[in-house]
């Protein structure tokens, strides 16, 4: 079965239609969701109804922190993403607002453990950036893979039989087996709004028959997603940093 892997979606409509055209194209038909379906973009209705549907018709999806931000207004953030969830509360109807808050913190599946953030505090929304802050998060379950998102960046650590972390830098496109005898931690690019440089829209796909894991990249309209969000007044550098992967 190919399950296909979105976090961070960020209310960009145009890279969230993007990725999901891709996936499809491949004959995916399940897809897992790893929060953050608002917040920095101009679409957050329309991303938070497409995520609805999804889970309507089997999909999995997990809270991020900005989803969580809808309701919970003690959630504080930099400046521009404070203004841009306060912004987000007025797009959002009662039954947006009820998905996003209402959504779990993490699921299990029997193999994975999904999650927005640090899988050993999800709550806490702490990022996992390096093999320690890894390590915290492939303590936390005895499943054998961990998926997550929260970063923007793609990564991939593995925890040996000894107790070794070891970091993968994913190549796009390419195929990585997770071995059995092995715990594995995938944390997720980012649809919406990239941060390794690459402006590309960024998701994965799971093959459970072949246990491997996909690190893709999908081009999309930037120009029209960046429109919208200075058309919508808000922080100009949300748009900006579309173009540059950051």
């Amino acid at each position: 079965m190919l399950i296909a892997l979105f976090a961070d979606i960020h209310a960009n409509r145009q890279a969230f239609e993007a990725c999901l055209a891709r996936a499809r194209g491949e004959g995916v038909r399940h897809f897992y969701l790893l929060g953050d379906f608002v917040g920095y973009g101009a679409d957050p209705e329309w991303c938070t109804q497409t995520a609805m549907e999804l889970v309507a018709q089997g999909a999995w999806a997990v809270r991020g922190n900005h989803d969580n931000a809808v309701a919970a207004t003690s959630e504080r953030m930099n400046v521009e993403a404070q203004v841009a969830i306060e912004w987000t509360r007025n797009m959002l109807g009662p039954k947006h607002r009820h998905f996003l808050t209402h959504l779990p913190m993490q699921r299990e599946d029997g193999a994975r453990l999904l999650v927005h953030a640090d899988a050993s505090a999800p709550s806490q929304w702490n990022y996992v950036t390096d093999g320690e802050t890894a390590r915290h998060s492939l303590d936390a379950t005895q499943l054998p893979v961990t998926i997550c998102g929260h970063v923007h960046r793609p990564a991939l650590y593995s925890l040996s039989p000894t107790a070794k972390v070891t970091p993968f830098t994913p190549k796009t496109g390419v195929p990585i087996q997770l071995l059995p005898g092995r715990k594995w931690l995938a944390v997720l690019g980012s649809v919406g709004q990239p941060r390794d440089g690459n402006p590309a829209a960024s998701y994965a796909m799971l093959d459970t028959a072949r246990n491997e894991i996909t690190f893709c990249r999908a081009p999309y309209d930037i120009d029209t997603a960046a429109a919208r969000i200075r058309e919508n007044g808000l922080p100009p550098r949300l748009a900006d940093r579309l173009y540059e992967g950051r």
